[in-house]
């Protein structure tokens, strides 16, 4: 492997993801534009983006010898696929177990406070974070929620799921070997966020639509984007590499509308995930008001800064459970931040209902 421009800059970011890590120096300025494109940024999610986007590009060099990296990266696609699947799978699992409804956030109150739905999950996040807490625990910053407060209520072949992650990653340098410099770019790109939305998000997160899609487009329109860019970059040499990775429906005698199709179906599929996201979401709600099921009450909870409509009990096998009916008019996001602080040490978990309308 020969020291070359795409190295230094993978290079340059690591370095960037360590500066990140010690210091929040940076924060004001990357927050605004990493928020973007993962869904909410944070320290942690900054950290492994930046680190992420450095190794993918270093190893993009790695292996000299011809290889079929068109196959790989369908691979790729595949792999990331099902390990989102499995991830929503794990999310329905985990619910039908703990005998909680689909359509509700779960937060977890022991260890650190961690929530999970079926729209966001951190499941796969908490077995990560359960396994560097065991390992470097120490050197884990404040800042960053690792979501091991979810892992206790995992099934104990979960661990399993997060094994295809490291075959993902595999498959996606070999994908990325021998290509020009603007595809090994956007595909390092796109491979951060699609590993970033499976640990933290899951299949309706925005990381993993980014990911997912972009690592399809390149894979479908790879070649007339890099077609585009040696154009107006009027690289010569940009333009000889692309043709060694022709779209897998081109030169196959098609019908120019066909060969339209091919090149547009990618936005398609774009359109009808956003689609089925918004349709779970919408689906799922419950508009008239807000109920918290507060399970295991420690002590009595003050809820005297939220607008209460009526409580009630419900005592099963092992669990006592507190139901809370709250005015829908408040926003999702704001009622779960309200409820952080007078249910801190007050209970086991607690779980809130759906209510996408709260931010129309």
């Amino acid at each position: 492997m020969k020291l070359n421009k795409t190295i230094l800059i993978g290079i340059l970011f690591i370095l960037f993801a360590g500066v990140i890590f010690i210091t929040d120096a940076l924060t004001p300025i990357i927050r605004p534009i990493t928020y973007l494109f993962l869904m909410g940024s944070s320290k942690g999610k900054d950290i492994i983006f930046f680190g992420l986007l450095g190794l993918f590009l270093i190893l993009s060099q790695v292996i000299e010898k011809d290889i079929d990296t068109t196959k790989y990266l369908k691979i790729s696609i595949v792999i990331g696929f099902v390990t989102l699947v499995l991830g929503i799978f794990l999310e329905v699992l985990f619910r039908l177990q703990m005998g909680i409804k689909l359509n509700t956030i779960f937060a977890s109150m022991t260890s650190t406070m961690s929530t999970t739905s079926i729209l966001h999950t951190h499941l796969l996040k908490s077995i990560l974070g359960e396994v560097l807490t065991q390992i470097i625990g120490p050197f884990i910053g404040s800042g960053i929620n690792t979501g091991v407060g979810l892992y206790q209520y995992l099934p104990s072949f979960s661990f399993l799921v997060i094994l295809l992650i490291p075959i993902l990653v595999m498959t996606i340098v070999l994908a990325s070997q021998k290509r020009p410099w603007c595809i090994n770019l956007l595909l390092a790109f796109f491979s951060s966020c699609l590993i970033i939305g499976i640990i933290d998000g899951g299949m309706f997160a925005t990381p993993s639509y980014v990911g997912l899609f972009g690592l399809y487009l390149i894979y479908r329109n790879g070649y007339y984007i890099n077609y585009i860019v040696g154009k107006v970059l009027k690289d010569e040499k940009l333009l000889t590499e692309n043709k060694k990775n022709p779209p897998v429906y081109k030169n196959r005698n098609f019908s120019k509308t066909r060969l339209i199709f091919n090149r547009c179906l990618i936005y398609f599929v774009v359109i009808l995930f956003v689609l089925l996201r918004f349709t779970v979401a919408f689906a799922g709600a419950e508009p008239d008001y807000y109920t918290v099921e507060v399970a295991n009450p420690t002590q009595d909870i003050d809820l005297a800064n939220i607008n209460v409509e009526s409580i009630s009990h419900e005592n099963q096998t092992g669990l006592n459970k507190t139901v809370y009916k709250i005015d829908s008019s408040y926003n999702e996001m704001q009622l779960l931040n309200d409820l952080k602080t007078p249910l801190n040490n007050s209970c086991e978990y607690y779980t809130v209902s759906w209510n996408i309308y709260s931010y129309l």
